[in-house]
């Protein structure tokens, strides 16, 4: 399971979830992906369940990208025991997860997107937060290339 080696301080606030993802929101490396749609803490166990179905629906062909990393200690009081005395000890990590966020990312040559959506969607029973499969789409990668060979063309008319 995935879990800081270090960190400066063993015990954070909770703090709160507001707004949207600002980084992380973006394809970066394969052309499929797992977006997250509404905000919520995601476990390193629930990460690692979701990695583990997602692979073994690929059937470990292509490749997967875990965009996300469980940072934030969560701390537990002991059962049964009376208020006071401080502040519990850290029992999990997890990943603040906001709207807009990456989660997981899917690609290589052999994975199509059929298998790709499968296999995301197996993974998102692991999780706790919804979300939402999207994929880079080749046809506006094509149509961007276009428009960009278009708007020369017509800075050359200009110049002319």
């Amino acid at each position: 399971m995935l879990s800081p080696k270090r960190t400066k301080f063993r015990k954070q606030h909770r703090g709160r979830m507001r707004g949207v993802a600002s980084k992380g929101n973006t394809i970066a490396f394969g052309q499929f992906a797992l977006q997250a749609q509404d905000c919520g803490w995601v476990t390193a166990r629930q990460i690692e369940a979701s990695r583990r179905a997602m692979t073994r629906y690929i059937k470990r062909g292509g490749q997967i990208w875990i965009r996300i990393f469980p940072d934030k200690p969560v701390t537990m009081r002991p059962a049964e025991t009376r208020m006071g005395s401080g502040k519990g000890n850290p029992e999990f990590w997890v990943a603040v997860v906001k709207p807009g966020r990456i989660l997981f990312e899917m690609g290589g040559d052999d994975i199509t997107e059929e298998i790709a959506k499968e296999a995301m969607r197996l993974a998102q029973y692991k999780l706790p937060v919804k979300t939402k499969f999207i994929s880079i789409d080749k046809n506006l990668e094509n149509a961007s290339q276009v428009n960009e060979k278009n708007s020369k063309k017509s800075q050359e008319e200009v110049k002319q």
